[in-house]
């Protein structure tokens, strides 16, 4: 046991008692006699050196920025890919080679770049959890069309797309006029 004071009286203490008190909580008796606990005055807690804080952040920013790095190479392969696709058929169901759908263009394209995306466009709007705007895409997104987002394209930078239009149509590389942008339903980010 050890000793307090408690009220100027010495008390005994024990072990437990003496970590209550040196982690800041008092005792103090009761009119009962009984010995209660009470908060002590609050103490200014030690300033934690802000340099480990400065590290964990600057190491956060590395790792995002590999990811980044690492995304940007993927979405450039998928870009030269879809690019290599340019002039084939469009057939419905499709996902090549040699004939294409829009989802099957779009899946294709990322698994060369090594990005695993499901089958249909809403399936692969759903599994991409880095939703982009249409202000905010980059050479590599998939920009949906369409109120079910029924159609897909592969924006390849400077206001284009590659895509597989529709029946009787070849992939080919599309200016992204008012008519997309009326019709865009959202766009997402793979290879995070």
């Amino acid at each position: 046991m050890r000793g307090a004071l408690l009220n100027g009286i010495p008390t005994p203490l024990s072990a437990r008692s003496a970590k209550l008190l040196a982690s800041g909580l008092v005792l103090g008796s009761a009119a009962t006699g009984a010995v209660a606990l009470s908060a002590a005055p609050a103490q200014a807690a030690p300033a934690a050196p802000a340099a480990p804080a400065r590290a964990a952040a600057a190491t956060s920013a590395k790792i995002s920025a590999a990811r980044k790095a690492r995304q940007k190479a993927r979405a450039k392969k998928a870009v030269r890919y879809a690019y290599a696709q340019i002039g084939d058929p469009y057939r419905y169901g499709a996902s090549g080679p040699g004939s294409w759908d829009c989802s099957g263009l779009a899946r294709a394209s990322w698994k060369k770049a090594g990005v695993k995306l499901p089958r249909v466009t809403t399936a692969q709007y759903r599994a991409v959890k880095k939703k982009v705007s249409w202000k905010g895409a980059v050479a590599g997104d998939l920009l949906f069309f369409y109120g079910g987002k029924s159609h897909v394209g592969i924006y390849v930078g400077h206001g284009y797309m590659i895509h597989a239009p529709s029946s009787g149509q070849r992939v080919k590389k599309v200016k992204l006029g008012g008519y997309y942008k009326r019709h865009f339903a959202g766009g997402v980010r793979p290879g995070y």
